[in-house]
């Protein structure tokens, strides 16, 4: 064993050790997973996000080869590491970027990453598994979650199935040199995997906007799946929901403020400069009113999640034209409507909106609904899906308030 591999073991002990302390490793047979499963093979280099010129956001390559010592130590904090960027806005030949690509820190969008540890086990630990449960995981990633679970049940209970073969290879050399070999599919995870259902359990590391059909078909009637509801407004919401016998899921949110990178198949195009000029056309004539809720309203998580819930296919950006002051730009090209919020220099807000749906109306009355029934938090939210449609809703005071979101 070499100097390496001891200081490896002691790291992956005081992870254990701190991941108990918060409350995510709440079992034995997880702990043993975390001190057994080596991170840093998983994560052989990776980005770290650092401040550029002008504030922008920069990631920087970390790896073995640069500085062998900081790399192993930050292989094992609790902490997400992004391992490939997308830099198509910057540069429109560069997709997709790995740490291997580069040198020097540069901007990009996080496409793929290893997720922080405290996430991961919190994860496995709400699915409840016990000895001889077969478990589809949506996302392999870097394969990190896949080896603890192979650890935590043995590989032939574990199916993973990634979008990106790249990713998909980089993953499945970890799991070798790591001496797991769980069943490893290349394909999109919303069709699941077939070939090993029924699953007593189901996790996804990406977020979804609808939970896909194929995942109810493919888990058994009382198993559970354990995903992130996302939309566009980057709202997010951890629901765990329970397989009834008539291929409908059932279940709540839990607690925490918990994202994922939304699956590729359902994440939003850019907008485009056509879209863009198309919204300025419509709201030309269209007539200013004040509004009660504004912008800000999107600080507060469960706040924004509810406006997400009232404006499911909208997109957001903001834009200072001719020097004049920013403005919230949102924009439904499923409906062809768009709301602009702009601030008054005194305090407030007002609302111009134009198309067939009056856009900031839903969010105006979705977000009085839910202060209506006292503002309660997330983990008050329940949700239920057949695959087509998906309803979210919450107890209020005259009744549920429900959003019916058809996949």
């Amino acid at each position: 064993m070499t100097d390496n591999d001891v200081r490896a073991a002691e790291l992956r002990r005081a992870l254990a050790d701190s991941l108990e302390q918060s409350g995510n490793l709440r079992s034995p047979e997880w702990r043993q997973a975390v001190e057994r499963v080596p991170r840093h093979l998983f994560v052989p280099t990776f980005f770290r996000w650092t401040d550029g010129p002008g504030g922008i956001t920069l990631w920087a390559p970390v790896g073995k080869e640069q500085d062998p010592e900081q790399w192993l130590e930050l292989a094992y904090r609790d902490e997400t590491l992004v391992t490939q960027l997308d830099r198509t806005l910057v540069s429109p030949t560069d997709r997709h970027v790995t740490p291997h690509d580069v040198a020097e820190p540069v901007q990009g969008d996080p496409t793929s990453s290893s997720t922080l540890p405290g996430l991961v086990v919190r994860m496995l630990e709400d699915l409840d598994v016990v000895d001889g449960m077969n478990v589809l995981e949506i996302g392999t990633g870097t394969g990190y979650s896949s080896a603890l679970m192979s650890e935590r049940l043995g590989d032939k209970q574990v199916t993973s199935i990634e979008f990106d073969p790249g990713i998909a290879a980089n993953a499945a050399a970890a799991l070798k040199l790591a001496g797991r070999a769980p069943h490893l599919v290349v394909g999109d995870g919303l069709n699941g995997v077939p070939e090993h259902a029924p699953y007593d359990r189901l996790v996804a590391t990406c977020s979804v906007r609808h939970i896909p059909r194929p995942w109810l078909h493919q888990t058994r009637p009382g198993g559970r799946i354990l995903v992130t509801l996302a939309g566009w407004l980057g709202g997010y919401g951890l629901a765990l929901l329970e397989m009834g016998d008539d291929e409908r899921a059932e279940g709540r949110f839990l607690p925490g403020t918990v994202s994922f990178m939304i699956a590729r198949p359902q994440a939003p195009e850019p907008i485009t400069s056509k879209q863009r000029s198309a919204a300025f056309k419509m709201l030309a004539d269209a007539t200013p009113r004040p509004t009660a809720v504004g912008h800000d309203i999107r600080e507060d998580w469960t706040s924004n999640f509810v406006v997400q819930l009232a404006i499911p296919t909208a997109r957001q950006e903001t834009i200072s034209r001719d020097g004049g002051p920013f403005v919230h730009y949102y924009l439904d090209t499923t409906t062809e409507s768009v709301a602009a919020l702009t601030p008054e220099p005194g305090g407030g807000w007002t609302v111009r909106q134009a198309g067939p749906v009056r856009l900031w109306d839903n969010v105006e009355a979705a977000v009085g609904l839910w202060r209506e029934a006292g503002s309660p938090p997330q983990e008050q939210f329940r949700i239920r899906t057949d695959g087509h449609t998906q309803t979210v809703w919450v107890d209020g005071p005259d009744g549920p308030i429900s959003w019916d979101l058809t996949a």
